[in-house]
């Protein structure tokens, strides 16, 4: 009888370690099932996913040509994001100028969520919003080389700058000549009044 009780307990010992070794791997396929869709949503981000659920968050950005930028995020569209400046002014700034930027919490919106009329409201949306409100402007280029005045208009991939001294508004006597600019070459823009 010994024998025959003692076969019983290996079945058992062997049934208990075959059913961990499946739950273990049903575990491990899982997991790795989980880290696979994620990192594949996490590739369809894009900056603006990231930074949309950040909004009024402090950040701080490194942009070409114009170096480091401290602030609150204000908006954030497709190809650009605006930042309330400490003691300063709202700065534009082209998603295709920024450096780097710290300060924005982990994602929490679906990739590519945005509806169509979100799309539509690129770098060229926001700029004619300055068109439109005639204020004075800061254009900061790529380079780092500056331009003062007021925007004209806001073609299909440039802007005119109506280029006029800082502070003064934008009348023909001011006014010493308009820049054809491409938005390739617009780093940030902050305005004024």
């Amino acid at each position: 009888m010994r024998g025959g009780r003692v076969g019983t307990v290996r079945w058992d010992e062997l049934f208990a370690d075959l059913d961990a070794q499946l739950s273990a791997a049903e575990a491990a396929e899982l997991a790795a099932e989980v880290a696979d869709r994620t990192r594949l949503e996490v590739g369809r981000l894009r900056l603006v996913d990231r930074l949309r659920p950040s909004l009024g968050a402090q950040v701080s950005l490194h942009v070409r040509g114009l170096g480091a930028a401290r602030g609150r995020l204000l908006d954030a569209g497709s190809d650009w994001l605006l930042l309330q400046e400490e003691g300063a002014g709202e700065l534009l700034v082209a998603a295709s100028a920024l450096l780097s930027l710290a300060g924005v919490g982990k994602p929490a919106e679906v990739p590519g969520s945005e509806g169509e009329v979100e799309r539509r409201l690129d770098l060229r949306w926001a700029l004619k919003a300055l068109v439109r409100s005639r204020s004075g402007i800061q254009l900061v280029l790529a380079d780092g080389s500056t331009l003062t005045g007021t925007l004209d208009s806001v073609g299909a991939d440039h802007v005119d700058v109506a280029e006029h001294p800082p502070g003064e508004a934008r009348r023909a006597a001011a006014v010493r000549q308009v820049r054809l600019v491409p938005l390739t070459a617009v780093g940030a823009i902050r305005s004024w009044g």
